[in-house]
């Protein structure tokens, strides 16, 4: 069952169920994992609220994002490394299992120092150009993450 507001208005028009667990072996701290689409390839990618959406090395080059044609980005400190990168605007596309998924423009960061960036880390669905622009909950109890199209006008005390 999707998520509605008190007066029938849908909070959340898809949802998809998320493991929790670390999110590679080297980890021990467990994460959000989705299965998302990034310009139509799939991959899997970790919630972080407090950052920005992160797209691996490889998956841009899977996608031949050219440094040139990004937005230059201030550099990222991610773990303890100072990650050059550009930015670029990608389509993100949140798959359901249940109800729609739904896709939205997202800015991504996008290392230019894969070196310092481990092979088998996921890409990074962060709050900043990314979360922000949709609605989402996540409930612990089924591992659902729900989400919708975030509409300005549509309220929860309506």
């Amino acid at each position: 069952m999707l998520l509605n507001f008190d007066n029938g208005d849908p909070y959340a028009t898809g949802a998809t169920p998320y493991a929790y667990r670390p999110s590679t072996e080297k980890e021990t701290s467990p994460r959000i994992i989705l299965t998302v689409k990034i310009e139509g390839i799939t991959t899997t990618a970790f919630v972080d609220t407090g950052g920005i959406l992160v797209i691996s090395p490889e998956i841009a080059q899977e996608l031949s994002l050219n440094p040139s044609d990004g937005i230059s980005a201030q550099p990222l400190i991610w773990r303890n490394n100072k990650l050059q990168g550009v930015c670029h605007r990608v389509a993100l596309t949140l798959i359901a299992e249940q109800g729609d998924s739904l896709t939205i423009e997202a800015t991504a960061f996008v290392p230019q120092t894969p070196h310092k960036w481990q092979k088998d880390f996921p890409c990074i669905l962060g709050m900043v150009n990314c979360l922000e622009r949709l609605r989402f909950a996540v409930d612990p109890s089924n591992d659902t993450f729900y989400f919708g199209e975030l509409i300005e006008n549509q309220r929860a005390d309506r």
